[in-house]
Order: C-alpha cells, then sequence, then structure tokens
C-alpha cells in the first residue's frame, strides 16, 4: 500500500467517526430549547442580525420566534410555515422539500437521502456539509459542532441562488416539556383556535 494510499484511508476512518459521533448526538437531541444569532446578507450586501429563541421537538416539529420582528417560522410534523408579519400572510412547504427534514427527522442519518460534502476541523469545532442527494443544487446544510463539551453551536443554510444563512445556538436547554398546539402554525390575526390555513 502506497503513503498516499494509507493517508487517504486514515482520513476516511477519521471521517466516519466525526459521522457517527454527530449523527449519535443528533438521534440523541430529542427536543430542546435555545436562543439563537441568525446572520444573512441583503441584496446590497449588508450584514443584517436578527435573534430569538429556537424550539425543537423532533420529529417533525420546530419553531424560531424573533424578538425584533415578528415573523416565524414553524414545522408541524408535515409542513414547515413562514409567516411575513409586514404581509400579514405565510408560505409554506411539505417539509421533505426543505433542508429542515434532515434535522427534523425520527433517525438521522448520513446516508439516507443526503450526500456528505465536506468535513473539517478548525479552532475546535467539526464541520460537515450536506446536500440532498436528490437535488444537489438545491442547497446546502452545514452543521457546526464544538468538540468540549460536544454540541451543535451553529448551522449554515445556502439556498439555490447561493444566499447563506447563518444560525449560531447558545443557552441550550434539553428535555423540555411543550403545551399543546405550540408547533401547529396559526394566524396572529385569525380567530382563537383557527390553526393551519
Amino acid at each position: 500500500m502506497t503513503v498516499l494510499a494509507v493517508l487517504l484511508s486514515v482520513s476516511a476512518a477519521r471521517a466516519n467517526e466525526d459521522l457517527q459521533k454527530a449523527e449519535t448526538y443528533l438521534n440523541g437531541l430529542k427536543n430542546m430549547k435555545a436562543d439563537f444569532t441568525q446572520t444573512y446578507w441583503d441584496e446590497n450586501n449588508n450584514e443584517q442580525v436578527l435573534t430569538g429563541t429556537f424550539y425543537l421537538d423532533r420529529p417533525g416539529r420546530m419553531r424560531f420566534e424573533f424578538n425584533e420582528i415578528e415573523d416565524f417560522i414553524v414545522a408541524d410534523g408535515f409542513f414547515v410555515y413562514f409567516y411575513d408579519a409586514e404581509e400579514r400572510q405565510q408560505t409554506n412547504a411539505p417539509i421533505g422539500q426543505t433542508l429542515a427534514d434532515f434535522i427534523l427527522q425520527d433517525d438521522i442519518s448520513f446516508t439516507d437521502d443526503i450526500t456528505v460534502e465536506d468535513i473539517k476541523k478548525s479552532n475546535g469545532y467539526t464541520y460537515i456539509t450536506l446536500t440532498q442527494t436528490a437535488d444537489p443544487s438545491a442547497g446546502s446544510l452545514q452543521l457546526m459542532f464544538s468538540q468540549i463539551p460536544y454540541a451543535l453551536k451553529k448551522w449554515r443554510v445556502v439556498d439555490a441562488l447561493g444566499t447563506a444563512v447563518d444560525v449560531k445556538f447558545e443557552n441550550m436547554t434539553e428535555d423540555v416539556d411543550f403545551e399543546s398546539g405550540f408547533f401547529m402554525y396559526r394566524d396572529p390575526y385569525a380567530p382563537i383556535g383557527q390553526y393551519n390555513d
């Protein structure tokens, strides 16, 4: 075996270890609450920063609530809803058609319908970049994990147009009890009790 072959073999083994570690961690993260900071760049390439609270209840459910705006994002197990407060309207998409599907699955795997594009380590963090195998041009999801303690710290979503959104997590709390209906979409201006219209 050549020196290059040995190096490639060692590199592949380490990559598999990193994937297994991340997979085990994510599958153990059944529900949680965390503060988040969202950073993106507008059409004029100006940095925009929003903060808020993120909630996760796998499988299938999550919610982003923002501090600075009344917009919110919620997944109810079937669809992801995006509420635009300025327009007072929502758009939605089946979870399976979004990159959120990966993190919301009951059994998270780096092999099912997902292609691992890159794994790298830098400054005590591991970065894993993923695309949808069936449609890699739809965008990518990069997960960033701290090593000590091992935890999800940030993700970056890049859409089909190359627009990147970073979401950094802090003050994570696990094993959270959520009240009934918390992950259902409800128009803030609709009568109380009217869901998912």
